[in-house]
């Protein structure tokens, strides 16, 4: 059966505008997370009842906004996965890979506690933590990092610095493109200053390359 004329490009319109609404309310949420769907909806340039019509509520958008997060994130760790070398490269291209999506999604931080809660949260970052403690398990039992704590707690001790940083981008206190905070990552888990920065610059350098 064929579909009514104008109704592809009606969902074409559809998904350019729920997609413009979830770009606008990414930078919009972090300048101010107190906004109102009413500004959001001028900011987006759609109409109120074209905003509500995708997200009913905050709670619907910001959602949403968590759902592309996790995706995102899922990737990221996916495509990290698939290079196989040493613990603190891993770890470095680890760090690497999840800074862009910390980044974009940063706003989400300051919403988290409030509007998501911390049982959310923990999905979107499940992926993140189970990769992220078996980088560390598995250079602790090379000998790359050291044993001093469990692999869990130590990359939890990981990822809380990591929010750290990403929370100093947030209000202006520090500028960083991934490299800065993937140093520190590497320091932290038991790699000599020197060492970390030639790793995690050796490791940007082929990323930049590509395949």
């Amino acid at each position: 059966m064929s579909q009514p004329v104008g109704r592809v490009p009606q969902r074409r319109n559809a998904r350019s505008n729920r997609a413009r609404i979830l770009a606008t309310a990414r930078e919009e949420l972090g300048r101010n997370p107190d906004i109102t769907l009413e500004e959001l909806a001028r900011a987006s340039g759609v109409v109120r009842r074209t905003l509500f019509g995708h997200f009913p509520g905050r709670a619907a958008l910001l959602e949403a906004l968590a759902e592309e997060a996790a995706e995102a994130l899922q990737a990221a760790v996916s495509a990290a996965e698939k290079v196989a070398e040493p613990a603190e490269r891993a770890l470095a291209r680890f760090s690497l890979s999840i800074w862009p999506v910390g980044d974009r999604y940063r706003m989400l931080l300051a919403l988290a506690q409030r509007d998501l809660g911390m049982e959310r949260v923990a999905e979107i970052l499940e992926p993140t933590r189970v990769k992220g403690t078996a980088i560390v398990e598995r250079g602790q039992r090379d000998g790359v990092f050291p044993s001093h704590l469990p692999p869990a707690v130590l990359s939890a001790g990981l990822e809380a610095m990591t929010v750290a940083l990403l929370e100093a981008v947030n209000t202006g206190a520090l500028e960083d493109d991934g490299t800065r905070t993937a140093v520190a990552t590497l320091i932290a888990a038991g790699v000599p200053e020197k060492q970390a920065r030639v790793v995690v610059d050796d490791v940007a350098a082929t990323a930049a390359e590509g395949p």
